[in-house]
């Protein structure tokens, strides 16, 4: 069997207006929320590694930047741009999106989840934690285009996730990371 090519999507465009500003740019152990993001996804097998930026400029950034000029539509917008992007990398079978405000998912999430598609054959791949689904979500490029069209104002991959249940495969991430995002600044630790 074929090794399958699985891209990497940090959804990052948005203003953080609850956060006080760009949440992309915000720093945690030194390090800026979407350079976590990207090493996550890297460290957890994909390649390449877009991310989509809107409010603030992401660069230098170690990934593909996309640039979202409908960002302040919702993060729908910019799952729509990250999938028009990958058009262009023909031999990538399938995404995984993860949220630049989940910093505390980590490689491991990613890898189990890439690896459930693998196996599964499943057209999309979530994490669960305690039995309760969150990030990242794998999306095989075979439901990339009802998923762009199902994403709408601030949901990205939700509608389709929904409508299509029976092609979801629920995969446990319990004790390997944890998918709770960060909205406000006292969602991080205070010596951060």
């Amino acid at each position: 069997m074929n090794e399958r090519r699985v891209a990497g999507v940090v959804l990052a465009a948005g203003a953080g207006v609850r956060f006080g500003g760009p949440k992309a740019l915000v720093r945690l152990d030194g390090e800026r929320l979407v350079d976590r993001a990207v090493r996550t996804l890297r460290f957890g097998g994909c390649d390449p590694v877009l991310a989509v930026e809107g409010a603030a400029a992401l660069a230098p950034v170690a990934a593909e930047i996309v640039t979202n000029t409908a960002w302040s539509q919702g993060m729908g917008s910019s799952l729509q741009a990250a999938l028009a992007a990958l058009e262009q990398w023909p031999d990538v079978d399938a995404a995984v999106l993860l949220l630049v405000d989940t910093p505390w998912v980590g490689p491991d999430p990613v890898h189990r989840v890439i690896g459930e598609y693998t196996t599964s054959g499943r057209e999309a791949v979530q994490a669960s934690y305690d039995g309760v689904p969150g990030h990242p979500v794998l999306l095989a490029r075979s439901a990339w285009s009802a998923a762009a069209e199902l994403a709408v104002g601030d949901q990205g991959a939700r509608g389709w996730l929904r409508r299509h249940r029976d092609e979801v495969s629920l995969v446990d991430c319990t004790g390997l990371g944890d998918s709770r995002d960060v909205d406000r600044p006292q969602d991080l630790p205070a010596d951060r």
